[in-house]
């Protein structure tokens, strides 16, 4: 089955045919409907996220769960890493190394207070929308995530500009060119995103 309509937003990542397959409500067949659908299914696992902030939410089984409670309802490989290249993020088979590594290191930097809590909080939303772990939905996991670990740490979440990042605007385009200075290790323009 596919998705009629506009098929990405700028920045976004194209799925397969078989990832497009593990659609399970079967009645959607324009991409405004699966938006819609899928953030219906995104603010529930907000609401499950914020009334239970791990202790051990540093770890892949917690990244997993955050990402199938978010699309558990969309789509049937929700909390499963991928299994294809991308335009974007890690070879698959490294995926669970580079996941663990990040995790690892935010655990020291928050040990050793190697930089200020926002700082470790936009490092942290950068390396994960790099490593892209799953077939889709990773930006928006990942912000959701690093939200998770602020408040983890008694910080307050970040705005993202204060607009639905999935749809294009012009706010996506600043999103998706702040990551692109945070790849050149140029974090500047993200920080002034993260905080809009």
């Amino acid at each position: 089955m596919g998705v009629v309509g506009p098929a990405h937003a700028a920045g976004a990542t194209p799925m397969d045919p078989n990832e497009v397959d593990g659609l399970i409500p079967r009645h959607i067949t324009l991409k405004r409907e699966l938006d819609e659908f899928e953030q219906a299914n995104i603010m529930a696992a907000q609401e499950w996220a914020e009334k239970r902030i791990a202790k051990q939410l540093l770890g892949e089984a917690y990244v997993r769960k955050l990402h199938k409670k978010m699309f558990d309802k969309t789509w049937r490989w929700a909390g499963q890493f991928r299994q294809t290249e991308k335009s974007i993020g890690v070879d698959p088979m490294q995926i669970s190394v580079n996941l663990r590594d990040l995790l690892e290191d935010v655990k020291c930097w928050r040990e050793f207070i190697t930089y200020p809590i926002d700082e470790q909080a936009v490092r942290l939303h950068h390396r994960l929308v790099l490593i892209h772990p799953f077939p889709n939905g990773n930006g928006r996991h990942a912000r959701l995530f690093t939200d998770v670990f602020l408040r983890s740490c008694g910080a307050v979440p970040f705005t993202w500009g204060r607009i639905n990042l999935v749809d294009a605007s012009t706010t996506r385009t600043a999103y998706i060119a702040a990551l692109r200075a945070a790849d050149r290790r140029d974090y500047g323009p993200l920080f002034a995103f993260v905080r809009t």
